[in-house]
């Protein structure tokens, strides 16, 4: 038995110890059941499950979760179509989450695999500067993919030499929000 102060009072009934409890006003919590004999320990309960619960909160804070974000693309993906992807695909490894490209062949395009290759290395030619390459272009099934990460020295290089970007989108939406204030007035 072990009281509310971490100090051991030694081997008793479980009617003793839970009078003592009692008396403490606190309860009485089995810690080691398979122990010989058991091992008790007063404390208060309800206090202990709190701050337990805290510790977890706590804990499932710290962890970043990995967001996979996926590009789907076709060896025939024209040049419009392939830019605007890619810059999705900039924005998603700027704001902290891998990408994936996948790259799918249709009938007669398995035949000529090296254009789906040679547009997969344009697009990882195109992030090169903000990803590191997870997984090298890899073909499953009429499927090629590659997985790409943020590297974190690299995205602190590019903000650094391109800081207008993020102040203009934080400057341009505080100016629409001022905006929406204005007309609310004038409505009212």
């Amino acid at each position: 038995m072990i009281d509310d102060e971490g100090q051991m009072l030694g081997v008793m009934t479980v009617p003793e110890a839970i009078r003592i409890a009692e008396e403490k006003g606190l309860d009485l919590l089995e810690i080691a059941p398979t122990a010989t004999p058991p091992t008790c320990k007063i404390m208060d309960y309800g206090k202990w499950k709190y701050e337990n619960k805290k510790k977890q909160a706590a804990s499932r804070k710290k962890q970043t979760v990995i967001v996979i974000k996926e590009i789907q693309m076709r060896p025939r993906t024209d040049v419009g179509d392939f830019e605007t992807k890619m810059r999705h695909a900039r924005s998603f490894l700027l704001e902290g989450d891998k990408v994936k490209i996948n790259m799918r062949f249709l009938g007669r395009e398995l035949a000529h695999q090296e254009f789906g290759m040679e547009l997969m290395r344009k697009a990882i030619a195109f992030v090169d500067d903000l990803a590191l390459i997870e997984t090298t272009p890899r073909f499953e099934g009429k499927q090629m993919y590659t997985l790409l990460a943020p590297d974190p020295a690299k995205i602190k290089e590019y903000e650094k030499k391109h800081p207008k970007k993020n102040a203009a989108a934080g400057d341009a939406k505080s100016k629409k929000e001022d905006e929406s204030e204005d007309e609310t007035d004038e409505k009212e």
